[in-house]
């Protein structure tokens, strides 16, 4: 095939690598930055020593925090943009496979692209929690 790239995949998924791995490096800079700072947490600096040890329930109990994607929903507090600085570094993945695929497909490596296909369908199941415990 003429133009053939075997580097476009690679390629692609390193810079969108980089891209989300900065976009998220802001993230936990700027609210680590502010929590430190005191701006709005959700859980307030001087009580974290008194929380770390306590299993998780009771530290979501006395945090005021839901299991799950709860702290989506509170953006707005330093902590939880530090939560999703970590959120999207942790599945900057997902999206970087998502976006080879249809290289792989122009490129007729389609076994490749299923492959991808089939990574993104796991990795955004398993961080979704639709296979965890009822709550």
């Amino acid at each position: 095939m003429t133009g053939h790239d075997p580097l476009a995949a690679p390629r692609r998924y390193a810079a969108w690598l980089a891209w989300g791995s900065r976009v998220g490096l802001v993230l936990l800079a700027v609210g680590f930055a502010l929590y430190l700072g005191g701006v709005a947490p959700q859980v307030p600096i001087e009580h974290l020593p008194s929380l770390w040890d306590r299993p998780a329930a009771e530290y979501l109990q006395r945090t005021g925090l839901k299991s799950g994607w709860h702290w989506a929903s509170l953006l707005h507090r330093s902590d939880m943009l530090v939560i999703a600085g970590i959120a999207l570094l942790a599945s900057c993945s997902i999206a970087c496979l998502a976006v080879v695929i249809p290289v792989f497909m122009r490129h007729r490596e389609h076994a490749l692209a299923w492959i991808c296909v089939a990574q993104v369908v796991v990795l955004a199941v398993a961080a979704s929690g639709w296979l965890g415990a009822a709550h």
